[in-house]
């Protein structure tokens, strides 16, 4: 089951992402299903195909001689460690899967005795939504955006002062609140993370009339029904979902297959994001050791030191999904986490979702070599 919270949410609501959605203001979700039909990809092949080394440089997609028991068991061992970046985020579920089906996947508890988490567990995903609202729209554009499409996907449209939304309110309504609807020019043209860029496209482009229900019945007419039951629990496209591991890889799962757009929409349009390094761009959720790009509602881990081309779309509590370099595996860390991590001297300083990634880029690693990392 999809379940979809708009984070910012008002009374009631999921409190908002604290790293790689920070939207602003009180509880904010994200949002983010895929919708591509497939066709070939720049690396060449069918959708899923078992491609070769990534473009740039990162991990080989498979070498050909890896067993299924291999990948499994090496994927165990890291997320189950006590010395790796895993152990900082138990207790969580992971898990591996390719179009077909979860091939590895495991609940690692915490020592604390912290309940685990399992695939079925509820949880606000925060800025994964943005991946689901992402596919949406290339999906209802049959893989041929508009130029302004790309602008406001890729968070350079200039609304940067969003808040959050109430759970009551349509999407036009989330748009009129507070400073919700503020552009600045300064920021026009220039990557911004946040939430308003969504926000204010979904009510240009006919969805602001709706309510949680009607949104999640719009985005499910276009990604298809087999990736839901979707819900929102508050009308934010960047981050207001509701769901669970298992829900959130059917969504994956349709993407490898070819199935939806947003196959071939992976990793395309890229901006870079860090202002560090790229004079294009304001801010960004993740530290300023780290250059990613940012393509239609997902990144693209392409840091020129340790990416490794992977698509993402991590969410503030800790949701993290991810399609390797190659689009032959997804894999997914779920997990809420509420707990401030604001800091710039802490090194996940991107948030509970950053610190999910470096976890899972290590798994995905493990996943692909067939070795424990």
């Amino acid at each position: 089951m999809l379940t979809v919270w708009l984070c910012g949410c008002g009374a009631g609501g999921v409190a908002a992402d604290a790293g790689l959605d920070p939207d602003g203001g009180p509880p904010v979700a994200d949002s983010g299903l895929p919708g591509a039909d497939g066709g070939p990809a720049e690396d060449g092949g069918l959708p899923g195909a078992d491609g070769g080394t990534a473009e740039d440089g990162g991990l080989p997609g498979d070498d050909g001689g890896v067993s299924l028991a291999a990948r499994i068991a090496a994927a165990t061992d890291t997320a189950q460690s006590g010395t790796n970046a895993c152990a900082s985020i138990q207790p969580f579920f992971w898990e591996v899967g390719d179009q077909s089906s979860r091939l590895g996947s495991g609940s690692v508890p915490s020592n604390m005795g912290t309940p685990t988490y399992t695939g079925s567990t509820l949880l606000p995903i925060a800025s994964a939504s943005k991946w689901i609202y992402g596919a949406y729209v290339v999906q209802l554009r049959q893989g041929q955006l508009t130029a302004s499409d790309i602008t406001f996907l890729t968070f350079r449209s200039g609304y940067t002062s969003f808040s959050r939304c109430l759970a009551t309110q349509t999407v036009d309504e989330c748009v009129a609140y507070q400073n919700n609807d503020v552009h600045s020019p300064l920021s026009d043209g220039l990557f911004a993370y946040g939430g308003g860029h969504m926000e204010k496209h979904a009510s240009l482009n006919g969805l602001g009339p709706l309510d949680n229900a009607g949104l999640a019945a719009a985005i499910l007419a276009q990604l298809g029904s087999d990736v839901g039951p979707l819900v929102y629990s508050q009308p934010q496209l960047a981050g207001g979902i509701v769901s669970s591991a298992d829900t959130y890889a059917l969504f994956l799962r349709k993407i490898l297959s070819g199935r939806l757009a947003m196959w071939a929409a992976l990793g395309t349009e890229a901006v870079c994001t860090n202002p560090a390094t790229c004079p294009q761009a304001r801010n960004a959720p993740i530290p300023s050791t780290h250059s990613y790009h940012y393509s239609i509602g997902h990144w693209v881990e392409d840091d020129p030191v340790d990416g490794d081309g992977a698509f993402s779309s991590a969410g503030a509590f800790g949701f993290y999904p991810w399609i390797d370099a190659t689009k032959r595996w997804y894999g997914i860390i779920a997990r809420r986490d509420t707990s401030n991590t604001n800091d710039p001297n802490n090194p996940d300083a991107g948030g509970h979702g950053f610190a999910s990634e470096r976890c899972g880029r290590l798994i995905r690693r493990a996943w692909i070599l067939g070795v424990a990392q």
